[in-house]
């Protein structure tokens, strides 16, 4: 098994006014060659934008996109006709395909929101696009992992065109964990959303992350009280 940290003080970073950036690959003007994609995973930014702020109408193709609020609440619209408002507890997900357009936006004009976006590259290329939200309660995930987004999808899980999972985790202080790869070529990012964790001999924080391949099984423990999104992806 090998794990190769990148700590939170590391990511790239912009501000541009109403948006905070933090990005944990190369996106827009921040490039680091070394940091490109992990597998099929290409982008998880960690946004905060500011009250009355958003991304306008633009486009995207062949990626599927998952956003995860952590504050406040994003108002979403697309060229397939959706208007949604998407909150903490709720996943938002968008296979842009072979085309769409969308536009989102600070459903609050005073009050800052905190996302995480996700882009994996598809399975399959110019699929039709496709739209789905799910609403999570914290119970089904309150020291247990839960699966938010799966190729096979299910009740409260999202359908993705890639063979690959995400999860999330709201751990007690104290606890352990083991996770196993759906398919063992697959690789696991972790992400510490909030609190502390350990994994072997390494120590993660708040907003730091672990890229971990050739792993049959993953154990790990919250040091503290914290949350936690686990990525497994293809490599290839």
């Amino acid at each position: 098994m090998k794990i190769r940290l990148h700590k939170s003080h590391e990511r790239g970073f912009a501000d541009y006014g109403w948006l905070k950036a933090r990005y944990s690959f190369s996106f827009a003007e921040y490039f680091d060659p070394l940091r490109e994609r992990f597998g099929v995973l290409r982008v998880l930014n960690d946004d905060i934008i500011a009250g009355g702020g958003g991304f306008n109408t633009h486009p995207h193709n062949n990626m599927e996109i998952i956003t995860i609020p952590l504050s406040g609440a994003l108002e979403h619209r697309d060229s397939m006709g959706h208007t949604m408002v998407i909150k903490e507890n709720d996943v938002q997900y968008m296979s842009a395909g072979s085309g769409v357009e969308h536009a989102e936006l600070n459903h609050s004009a005073t009050e800052p929101i905190n996302l995480l976006q996700i882009w994996l590259f598809p399975q399959s290329r110019n699929t039709q696009p496709r739209y789905e939200q799910i609403s999570l309660q914290r119970a089904d995930r309150h020291n247990k992992i839960q699966t938010i987004v799966s190729p096979e999808g299910g009740d409260q899980i999202i359908t993705i065109h890639q063979q690959a999972w995400l999860s999330l985790l709201d751990s007690d202080e104290s606890k352990s964990y083991t996770y196993e790869p759906h398919h063992a070529e697959n690789g696991i990012f972790l992400f510490v959303i909030e609190g502390e964790i350990e994994t072997g001999l390494h120590l993660l924080q708040e907003r730091d992350s672990a890229e971990i391949t050739g792993a049959d099984v993953l154990k790990f423990t919250s040091k503290q009280k914290s949350r936690l999104l686990i990525i497994e992806v293809p490599q290839d």
